[in-house]
């Protein structure tokens, strides 16, 4: 399971040049079952992902297909997590 952070950079200006682009990123990761959330990271300093269902390696290659990081617009930080409980809804996490 991964938690994705794409904060803004210096080019955080350049954001709606690339915006239909990165909604479509993020309309794919849902599709393909490895997005299970998005959202912003406030106040607005850009998103957050919460991924599963993927290797890192996997991950790692999604991310660069983001025209925001593509772009430079955010610059994207990885995190792995190990789930290690959870609650009974979410348990499916605890399979991977």
């Amino acid at each position: 399971m991964f938690v994705i952070l794409l904060k803004f950079s210096a080019n955080k200006a350049n954001a709606s040049q690339f915006m239909d682009g990165h909604n479509a990123w993020l309309r794919d990761g849902f599709e393909k079952g490895v997005f299970l959330l998005a959202g912003t990271i406030q106040p607005k300093l850009g998103g957050a992902i919460v991924a599963y269902n993927a290797k890192i390696e996997q991950i790692q290659e999604i991310v660069k297909k983001d025209p925001f990081v593509s772009e430079n617009v955010v610059v994207a930080e990885i995190l792995e997590i190990t789930p290690s409980k959870t609650a009974a809804h979410l348990s499916f996490l605890m399979a991977q």
